[in-house]
């Protein structure tokens, strides 16, 4: 056991030499708590719940929030984009109505990007910052200094793990997660012709050039390596979770139903 973990800690020093930038992200004292948006099927029920916090709080989005019909109702403070496919859509149109719609926002809101890749943003609202889409494993002390640096993270499988660790960063001593229902294996199935379907769904409704996309990003990909990223998915929030206490972070799972299980389970401040 102890061998793998000098093994991980080699392989993540080695990582951030060869991928890590500066992180240049400022730390800020906050006094609100900050409320995360995934775009789980449940967010639309804690919109309609809970419409007048999450436009009192600062909020942040991530991914295709921006085509929402409730996202300028919104106005997150701040967004996430870390799928390589938002900075390379080969003529998705989902992508370029997102760009569109960003270029479009008509409050102050910065937008987190991975070092090394370019979002085409003309809105002198809009503020690009860079992150380090790099995941370490390892030794507690090698991953605490290199989590709080901003170098790494635990290793990024969704879009959710960095927006975490971005909130840390950032400043804020209590976060509470919405649209986090991460209950993939509800919907997981074999077809007849062995090919693995997995349905994610979101709080607005995806088109079918959506699907289409997502269904042929999962077309060769195997049951035991679906089962090994939900492993990847869930472990990243138990390291998540760790890491805030040892920062003195409050991290609220107010998701029902979520399948997480690394937070605290809590309602939304009023």
């Amino acid at each position: 056991m102890k061998s793998l973990n000098i093994l991980s800690s080699a392989k993540s020093v080695a990582k951030v030499l060869l991928q890590s930038h500066r992180s240049r992200i400022a730390s800020a004292h906050r006094e609100q708590p900050l409320i995360i948006m995934a775009n789980g099927p449940s967010l639309a029920q804690t919109i309609a719940q809970y419409g007048p916090t999450l436009e009192s709080h600062p909020t942040m989005a991530v991914n295709f929030a921006a085509n929402a019909t409730e996202f300028k109702q919104l106005r997150p403070r701040y967004y996430v984009l870390a799928d390589p496919h938002f900075f390379n859509p080969q003529g998705d149109n989902n992508v370029h109505r997102l760009i569109g719609n960003l270029n479009g926002v008509d409050h102050e809101m910065t937008i987190f990007i991975p070092f090394g890749q370019k979002l085409e943003i003309a809105n002198p609202r809009v503020k690009v910052e860079y992150f380090n889409m790099v995941g370490a494993e390892g030794a507690r002390w090698l991953t605490t200094a290199l989590y709080r640096s901003g170098r790494a993270m635990p290793r990024p499988r969704n879009v959710l793990i960095p927006a975490i660790m971005i909130g840390m960063l950032i400043g804020y001593k209590e976060i509470y997660l919405t649209g986090a229902d991460h209950s993939w294996m509800r919907t997981l199935s074999v077809d007849d012709d062995n090919r693995v379907v997995t349905v994610q769904p979101h709080f607005y409704k995806d088109n079918e050039s959506e699907h289409k996309r997502v269904t042929s990003v999962y077309a060769n990909i195997t049951l035991p390596q679906i089962i090994e990223s939900f492993y990847i998915a869930f472990n990243a929030y138990h390291q998540i979770a760790d890491f805030a206490t040892r920062e003195g972070v409050t991290i609220y799972n107010s998701t029902p139903e979520s399948f997480i299980d690394a937070f605290k389970r809590s309602s939304l401040p009023e």
